[in-house]
């Protein structure tokens, strides 16, 4: 079901249903402040698993995690080297993913991941709101492999039909980018794809960034 949550009634109704649909494993489609995500609960791996199919990849492309708030990350990682605490402290809520090596005792399949994880915690009201009561999302930008990212729940819809049970609506950038990423697993921080937060900016937070 698709809920337009520009009207409140509708917006309140919309965050319950994602919620619990979360919570039970189904796939939702929620706005962030970079492009439209599909994405389930992070430690359902059936969830994981219908996200992969809905976006017709295999294990070996493993998805990302969203998450509510900055103290969250401290409950998945491994370790976090001060510069990476520097940059999420800089950009979280933000376009920044940081790919961090996961603690080993986490109950979940990512796919082929090598033991490390993209985090984000992005700037959107209604993601955030959703997030913070349904714990560690796994998500992908809302589209299939050969479709761009779409821009409206609707079109996302059009594209994911049955296989998500609840669609929020809600304003995005009118020109939306991708996140930008950055690995800070090694002993230096390492852009991997530059997007909405340039590497310039990577640098006055982090001179000791490498380009890849």
């Amino acid at each position: 079901m698709l809920y337009d949550c520009s009207r409140l009634e509708e917006r309140e109704r919309g965050v319950s249903a994602a919620v619990e649909a979360v919570k039970r494993g189904d796939l939702v489609v929620l706005p962030t402040d970079t492009v439209f995500g599909i994405g389930g609960d992070a430690f359902k791996s059936w969830a994981v698993t219908a996200l992969q199919n809905a976006k017709g990849r295999d294990r070996r492309m493993p998805v990302s995690v969203l998450v509510g708030s900055r103290n969250t990350l401290d409950g998945l990682v491994y370790g976090l080297p001060a510069a990476a605490r520097d940059l999420v402290e800089a950009f979280w809520p933000g376009a920044l993913t940081i790919v961090v090596e996961h603690a080993s005792s986490l109950q979940w399949d990512l796919g082929e991941t090598d033991g490390k994880v993209a985090v984000r915690m992005p700037l959107h009201p209604l993601a955030l709101e959703v997030l913070r009561e349904t714990g560690p999302m796994a998500v992908s930008s809302a589209n299939k492999e050969s479709n761009p990212p779409a821009t409206t729940a609707a079109e996302a819809r059009d594209q994911f039909g049955y296989a998500v049970s609840v669609y929020l609506e809600a304003a995005v950038s009118p020109d939306p980018m991708s996140s930008t990423i950055v690995d800070v697993s090694g002993s230096r921080p390492k852009l991997i794809r530059a997007g909405a937060i340039s590497y310039e900016q990577l640098l006055e937070v982090a001179p000791e960034t490498e380009e890849s």
